[in-house]
Order: structure tokens, then C-alpha cells, then sequence
């Protein structure tokens, strides 16, 4: 989970403008966010994760989400690709 303090500065971070919450970029960078969380979530003990490899219900969420982070992005690339590249490399996702 990310907390209210982390949520507010990933969307100023990422907001187009002031009370920008709705763009593709704050969406993505949030989804980002969630994404990491779970992802540690179902890392081993050994490598500084929760250990919970077996927790299926929470992979099928996690799967959930980086469909929906897929789906935005490609409708970024198809509105403004110079956008789309510099979400990318801001949020270090390889492309």
C-alpha cells in the first residue's frame, strides 16, 4: 500500500497542472506506485520482500494492474508519443 503522503507527491510529481489528478501520467505513476508494493509483497524474505509467494489472490490483483497500466500507457503512446517516452524514462520502466 501507499500511504496519503507518498499518493500526494507522486501526483504532484506527475500533474499536468494544479488539481490535476485524472491525467494518464499521474495514472500510471500511481498504478507505478501499487505496482512496486506488490511486487515486494511476493519477493522472498532472503531478498527483503514479504515472502508471501503463495498469496495467488493478491497476484491475480497485481496481474489486474499491470494490465490496466499497460492499457494507459499504450493510449499515451497513441496520443503523444514525446509524453509517453518521458513517462518512461521517469519512472524507469524499459520500453
Amino acid at each position: 500500500m501507499i500511504s496519503t503522503e507518498q499518493k500526494a507527491d507522486i501526483v504532484a510529481k506527475f500533474q499536468q497542472h494544479e488539481g490535476d489528478t485524472g491525467s494518464p501520467e499521474v495514472q500510471i505513476a500511481l498504478l507505478t506506485a501499487r505496482i512496486n508494493g506488490l511486487t515486494m509483497h511476493f519477493r522472498p524474505v532472503t531478498e527483503g520482500g514479504g515472502g508471501h509467494d503463495k498469496d495467488f489472490h493478491s497476484r491475480r490483483g497485481l496481474l489486474k494492474l499491470v494490465g490496466q497500466r499497460r492499457s494507459l500507457l499504450d493510449y499515451l503512446k497513441r496520443k503523444n508519443e514525446q509524453r509517453y517516452r518521458n513517462l518512461l524514462s521517469a519512472l524507469n520502466l524499459r520500453k
